[in-house]
Parts: C-alpha cells; sequence; structure tokens
C-alpha cells in the first residue's frame, strides 16, 4: 500500500493519498461494539436536543486526537455556539470501508438512545486505497442511504475523492458516487471531506495523513452550517 501512495507525483495528490492510507491505519475490527457520545466541548443551550449520528472512519473517530477534538466534537461545539442544543453520537471507526459499514449501521441505529434528527454519512477512503471496484462502493453506499431513508432519517454525505494515478475511468467513476446520491436521495453534501486541509502541514499531523486540531477545526467551519441546514425543521 505504500508503494501506491509513493507514485504521486502531484504534492496535491500525494497529500491526499497519504490521507487515504492513514484512513486504514490499524484499529478496532469494527464489530458490534457499543457507540460513544461525543463528550460535550460546549455549554448546551436551551431548547429540545437534537441528536445527531456520526457514522464513518478514522477522519470521524479523530485518530491520532485527543479525547474531544474529534470532528464530530468540534461540529457539535460550534452547533452549540450557535444555539442548537446538539449531542452528536461519534460512530467513526478507523479502517472502515463502505462494506464493513454497510455491515455494522443497523447495530448502531439500533442502539441509539433514541431515532436520530440527522445522520452524518463519511465513508469511501478505505475502499479507493484498496482500489475495490466504484461499482461496489456506490452498491454499499447506495444501501446505507437506503436503510437509513427507510427509516426516515435525513442525511449529510462528507465525501471522497479518487486520487488521479488511479486512472481517469475509476476516479470519473468513484468521485461520481457522492454527487449521484446526494441528488438522488435530495441530501445535504461536503463534496470532499479534508478540501482545503489536505497538503498543508499547518493543519495535518506529523504523519501527513490525518487533520490535526487546527486542521479539524477549519473543516467544522465549514461542516456545521451544512449541518445546521440538515437540523433545521421541514417547512
Amino acid at each position: 500500500m505504500k508503494g501506491l501512495m509513493i507514485r504521486y507525483a502531484a504534492a496535491a495528490a500525494l497529500g491526499q493519498a497519504l490521507m487515504l492510507a492513514g484512513c486504514d491505519r490499524p484499529a478496532p475490527a469494527p464489530t458490534a461494539t457499543p457507540v460513544a457520545t461525543a463528550s460535550a466541548t460546549a455549554p448546551r443551550p436551551a431548547g429540545p436536543e437534537r441528536l445527531v449520528l456520526a457514522f464513518g472512519d478514522s477522519l470521524y473517530a479523530g485518530y491520532g486526537l485527543d479525547r474531544g477534538q474529534s470532528l464530530p466534537d468540534a461540529v457539535q461545539a460550534r452547533l452549540r455556539r450557535d444555539g442548537i442544543n446538539a449531542t452528536i453520537v461519534n460512530a467513526g471507526v478507523s479502517g472502515d470501508t463502505t462494506a464493513a459499514g454497510r455491515q455494522r449501521l443497523g447495530f448502531v441505529l439500533d442502539n441509539l438512545p433514541r431515532k436520530p434528527d440527522l445522520v452524518l454519512l463519511g465513508l469511501g477512503g478505505n475502499d479507493v486505497l484498496r482500489q475495490l471496484p466504484a461499482a461496489e462502493t456506490r452498491a454499499n453506499m447506495t444501501a446505507m442511504l437506503d436503510e437509513l431513508h427507510k427509516r426516515g432519517l435525513p442525511v449529510v454525505l462528507t465525501g471522497m475523492k479518487a486520487p488521479p494515478n488511479l486512472g481517469a475511468a475509476y476516479v470519473t467513476a468513484f468521485d461520481r458516487i457522492w454527487p449521484d446520491l446526494a441528488k438522488r436521495d435530495q441530501a445535504g453534501l461536503y463534496p470532499f471531506v479534508l478540501d482545503g486541509v489536505i497538503g498543508d502541514p499547518q493543519l495535518m499531523q506529523a504523519d501527513r495523513v490525518h487533520p490535526n486540531a487546527t486542521g479539524v477545526a477549519r473543516i467544522a467551519d465549514r461542516l456545521t452550517p451544512l449541518v445546521a441546514a440538515g437540523l433545521k425543521p421541514a417547512g
């Protein structure tokens, strides 16, 4: 896998490839284990609690960060700062592919304290690292969205992109998954989860793979308005 990563010529492509490698760092197997609620990182505002499920891989799990510094924590803090009484359940598992996420999604949903008001869904990096067929990734993402919509759950997708050395056909097929599904399901879409962060050493951990706390804050600043919009009552 490391050999795959070093074949990137452009710095931006290299940074993206390293990010994808980091999504597959050794981690507990994605077995059916209870999910953990993100710690409160900002005072709770008044109003009814809005429950959000963050379901993804290491980029949600907070690989290499201190407790309370993950992306779900950072989004939760910003929502509360903005007057939304939100609690985000962090169900990120490092190393998860879309197939692994598809396998555990029902268990996670069934073990939440109640039906969530919104699901933040971010998987796919490990699929492209392993060069899994884009059709498989699309099928797994589609199945997860179908399950979420069957349960009446609105979704915000955080997308992934394929590195260019995998070929134009693969890149096109892979990169279209998230925009296509967002359009199909009228889901919120943040097109590339590491946009504006990957490749900047001031925003990345020493491994140049995962965002540091400052990088997470940058992503959360951009992502939070989309999550807030997804939490607005219909109509």
